[in-house]
């Protein structure tokens, strides 16, 4: 009998990741454990379950998770349960609500020249599933993409990131003891992940950077495997003179501040015109204020870098800017990983402008007009998410027809994400591949194509050899084609 390809021992894994053989041998394991429960078919019933058992687990932990995301990344659990768990519960929900209809077969039309037949496309699981997720949502962005693979009957081999490692060792225990049967676990840093890549799995589902997102895709080159980046960029926000200002200002400050900044789709920097930028600054002051009070650092809806090393990166970054530039903020704490909301005023190639800055500091960048912001968003790579806020209709039109973004949001930062029905995702450096919602049973499920013609009447006899002209003919009839002759008249403006 012939050995399944999963199976096969793999010379790829090589020992090359600085890992004991212990180690090496226990994340094997679960990866065998878990690529082993999968079958087909995978019954509507089972995946449900799944689902269920997925809720249960993060009830069930939720005071946990709380605790943990406070203590990783200062979260307070109001924005904690709002942006992490209350997300993945909706999800869950929406999941189980159209699962049923998303999973039925799909019918589509009747091809002329296959009749009689019919045909449609059947949903199938891909396999076994590798969700790797960082450390800036680090509940929210495992579970959702879990909650989809699940749902499109898949198993899944989860990675938390070690940078939030209270967060990391709360969903190891929950998953493991809910969800053992099909979903494994592996916990640690640059070492185990790297052991995990080396595996074969049927697709991979990796949220991060793009440094990182091209290792994986290396990885996954090895074995042909398909994979989903969700990555970032600089998301960019246009304000213009239509806007009522002090809402713009109030959407702006919480999409930037939330999470302190670490934000994949948070509005990276904003542009506008040179007044409307003046008359902007002391509104973000104000909703800052609003938001954390005058003293942020004591504020509990204030969040902390998650490492000193990010940290670190964007001190530096912030003492090689003009103390006159500084608008508000710039005060740290290194001993608590404190940064405070922080606007600036920049140029296009100021020290935050050149690359994504993922932290609590907003650049703002004066341009002519829209136009002038356009070509600037053009000359970059393109950003995971475009914010414009603006009451102009051709202003909004133009961004949306002449830009090229993951997402786009009119009149307020983020909100895109909370849409049921809408996908989520990246287009070139900031990522390839959605999901949320039915778009998540898209990318963890193969679409398989499926056509049932009857053996009586033989209508495929017309492709059968010999060929004659006549049959030359009926083939052409049937594809809706003209006849050669007819063919050459329409050229030659005749009317045969």
């Amino acid at each position: 009998m012939e050995e399944s390809i999963s199976t096969v021992p793999d010379t790829r894994l090589a020992a090359v990741d600085g890992l004991r053989e212990p180690e090496r041998r226990e994340i094997d394991a679960t990866i065998r454990r878990t690529r082993e429960g999968f079958g087909l078919p995978c019954a509507l019933e089972l995946r449900l379950d799944r689902l269920d058992r997925l809720e249960a687990m993060l009830r069930d932990r939720e005071d946990q998770l709380l605790a943990a995301l406070a203590d990783d990344l200062g979260k307070s659990a109001t924005e904690a349960w709002g942006t992490e768990i209350g997300t993945v519960f909706g999800e869950i929900a929406h999941l189980r609500k159209l699962l049923p209809s998303w999973q039925r077969p799909r019918a589509v039309p009747s091809s002329a020249p296959l009749v009689p037949s019919r045909a449609w496309a059947d949903r199938q699981p891909l396999g076994t599933v590798l969700v790797v997720a960082p450390w800036n949502y680090p509940v929210q962005l495992v579970l959702s993409p879990l909650a989809g693979a699940l749902a499109a009957g898949n198993t899944v081999v989860v990675k938390p990131s070690e940078v939030a490692p209270a967060v990391a060792e709360v969903l190891a225990d929950g998953l493991r003891e809910f969800l053992g049967d099909c979903v494994g676990v592996v916990t640690g840093g640059v070492p185990e992940t790297t052991r995990v890549l080396q595996h074969r799995f049927d697709h991979i589902f990796y949220t991060g950077n793009a440094t990182v997102g091209r290792v994986v895709m290396r990885a996954a080159a090895e074995y042909l495997t398909p994979v989903t980046l969700e990555l970032g960029g600089k998301s960019p926000a246009w304000v213009d003179g239509t806007a009522d200002l002090e809402v713009a200002a109030a959407r702006i400050a919480w999409g930037k501040f939330v999470n302190a900044g670490q934000t994949c789709v948070a509005p990276d920097y904003v542009m506008g015109p040179p007044e409307v930028l003046t008359a902007l600054e002391p509104l973000l002051i104000a909703a800052i204020g609003r938001l954390y009070g005058p003293d942020p650092s004591i504020s509990d809806s204030y969040g902390r870098i998650a490492t000193a090393r990010h940290l670190g990166r964007l001190t530096e970054l912030l003492d090689q800017v003009d103390p006159e530039d500084v608008v508000t903020g710039g005060q740290r704490r290194e001993d608590e990983r404190y940064l405070a909301p922080t606007v600036i005023r920049s140029s296009q190639d100021g020290p935050f402008m050149q690359e994504e800055i993922f932290g609590p500091v907003l650049p703002l960048v004066p341009v002519e007009d829209h136009r002038a912001a356009i070509d600037a968003v053009n000359a970059r790579e393109k950003p995971l998410a475009l914010y414009v806020l603006s009451e102009d209709e051709a202003v909004r039109d133009g961004f949306r027809r002449n830009t090229s973004s993951g997402g786009m949001a009119i009149g307020a930062p983020l909100v895109h994400l909370a849409h049921p029905h809408l996908p989520f995702g990246g287009v070139g450096e900031s990522g390839m591949g959605s999901y949320h919602g039915e778009y998540s049973l898209r990318t963890f499920s193969h679409e398989r194509a499926v056509l049932d013609k009857p053996l009586k009447p033989d209508t495929l006899k017309m492709v059968y050899p010999p060929y004659s002209a006549l049959k030359a003919r009926g083939a052409r009839l049937a594809m809706g084609m003209p006849s050669p002759s007819r063919l050459i008249g329409r050229l030659l403006g005749g009317k045969r």
